[in-house]
């Protein structure tokens, strides 16, 4: 479908938008991927807040030049879609995972961006091996949570202690 150029800069004025809420991106080349492959990625996507298009790389770099953020979309290899996350290692996390899942599909990360900054595959990848924000909150009340946890199983011990005394105490006179 041929796009008009109101709708090219609409298009772009949208990507550019979404770019600067997102605290990162990532590029992937998905050329040779299903549909029903795509579904699932968008899906997975979804579930963490982030979510997947597809532009041109003429249009993508335009939007990404007016976010401030730089990368070269020219530059990256094959027909690129973009993921765009919220949370800083959510999206690399989906899709490195899907490509571990599927070794058969033709998925391939070509770069992304954290804030303003270009990241290469390799960094993505390693950024995606981080835990997410939810993960990070969840040891973070399991650590708050542990001294308070012992700190009950110590007052019980002692009350059920003292318990068992009596009982003892109980047994003897009867």
């Amino acid at each position: 479908m041929q796009q008009n150029k109101q709708q090219k800069e609409a298009l772009v004025a949208e990507v550019s938008e979404k770019a600067k809420q997102s605290k990162s991106l990532v590029f992937a080349d998905y050329k040779g991927v299903t549909v029903k492959d795509l579904t699932s990625i968008r899906k997975e996507l979804a579930k963490s807040g982030s979510s997947w298009q597809v532009l041109k790389k003429t249009l993508l770099n335009i939007a990404l030049k007016n976010a401030g953020i730089e990368v070269d979309a020219r530059a990256l290899g094959g027909q690129i879609g973009v993921a765009f996350s919220h949370d800083e290692v959510a999206a690399a996390k989906v899709l490195a995972d899907f490509t571990k899942a599927n070794k058969e599909t033709t998925l391939k990360i070509e770069g992304g961006a954290l804030g303003s900054k270009s990241l290469s595959s390799d960094e993505v990848v390693a950024l995606s091996k981080l835990p997410t924000q939810d993960e990070l909150r969840a040891k973070l009340v399991g650590t708050l949570q542990a001294p308070i946890a012992s700190f009950v199983r110590v007052l019980s011990g002692n009350l059920s202690g003292l318990v068992q005394v009596l009982k003892a105490i109980e047994e003897k006179k009867a």
